[in-house]
This record gives structure tokens, sequence and C-alpha cells, in this order.
């Protein structure tokens, strides 16, 4: 396996599992938004439910822009 493949598997996997975070809060904001502002989990103060799914969203588009750059090329694309 070869380190371009790896990388392409790894950021595929975080943007699929940001996109889950995302569509998480997405959800909690449609059925109880006022539980955006309430903190994430009883451990820590920090993040907030709404800061979870901006973080979620961004590392999502980004690790998908990584999986799109880092795929093989096919015949299709050229």
């Amino acid at each position: 396996m070869t380190p371009r493949r790896v990388a392409n598997a790894l950021a595929l996997a975080v943007a699929l599992y940001g996109f889950a975070g995302w569509a998480y809060v997405a959800a909690v904001a449609l059925a109880r938004p006022h539980t955006l502002s309430w903190q994430l989990t009883h451990l820590a103060r920090w993040p907030r439910t709404d800061t979870f799914g901006e973080v979620c969203f961004m590392v999502s588009f980004a690790a998908f822009i990584a999986y799109r750059l880092t795929r093989e090329s096919t015949s299709r694309d050229r």
C-alpha cells in the first residue's frame, strides 16, 4: 500500500465521520435548538454543541478536498 492510498483512505474516513458529527448537530438544531449553546460533554466546558458542529463541518470539508486531491486519476477524469 502506498502512502498516497493510505492518505486517501484516511481523508475519506475523516470526511465521513466529520460529516456524521455535523449531521448530528444539524438534527439536534432541528429537534431541540435551545440545546445548541450547552456544553458538549460534562467533562469539559468546551466545546459547545454548536461549536462542535462548526468544527465538524470544516474538518469534513478539508478532508474531502484532501480525499479528492489524493485519489487515483481515472480515464474519465482526463
